[in-house]
């Protein structure tokens, strides 16, 4: 039995492709999934919190999607800024693929899924929106967000999304403490036992 995780950069297992209806961009709109990512079968409900709190996203600039999985996040911010670049990251080459495959088929070009090493190393974010793998570990948690946390513009935000029962206030803890001094976090949103915390860099 193959033991592939969502975050297993390359899948063994069979690929098994499905297709959902999912609400994205004021639509019902029919995308494809597969085994072997996060949240095959629907948006899941961290994620649905995010989009459903998370202010409209700036019209332009470069965005980041932080553990794409299949994509939701990275459509729902392509549909809302037509004319912005979104960067839909994630390790699982399975899942970078139905991000693209997604795209294509809303007719989505600003849409780029790529591995974290193929993001040029001078692109900065005009906003970053994360439902973050809690499930890698702390340490491995901790190096992603202060990896590209600080690519954040100055006076732009980012959106995490964490389950209050899997350390959302010790993360928000974390980040107060941890990031540089022009960084504050709090807490934007509760709901449904997710916390939507906002990472703010000063202009």
């Amino acid at each position: 039995m193959p033991s592939d995780h969502y975050f297993t950069p390359a899948p063994d297992s069979t690929l098994k492709l499905r297709q959902v209806t999912v609400h994205l961009g004021g639509a019902d709109r029919e995308l494809t999934t597969a085994n072997s990512v996060f949240s095959p079968d629907h948006i899941d409900t961290g994620t649905q919190v995010l989009l459903n709190n998370a202010p409209t996203p700036p019209p332009g600039g470069d965005f980041l999607d932080l553990g794409c999985g299949w994509g939701p996040i990275s459509l729902h911010l392509a549909l809302a800024s037509p004319h912005a670049t979104i960067w839909a990251v994630d390790v699982n080459e399975r899942a970078l693929d139905l991000v693209r495959l997604n795209a294509e088929k809303l007719g989505l070009t600003n849409v780029t899924a790529v591995l974290p090493e193929q993001v040029p190393a001078h692109v900065t974010f005009r906003t970053i929106w994360s439902n973050p793998p809690i499930r890698v570990g702390k340490t491995e948690l901790h190096n992603m967000l202060r990896t590209w946390l600080p690519r954040l513009e100055p006076g732009s935000d980012a959106w995490l999304v964490v389950q209050r029962n899997l350390g959302s206030d010790s993360l928000q803890r974390w980040l107060d403490g941890d990031l540089p001094d022009e960084f504050g976090t709090s807490r934007h949103a509760i709901s449904k036992g997710f916390r939507v915390l906002r990472v703010k860099r000063q202009g």
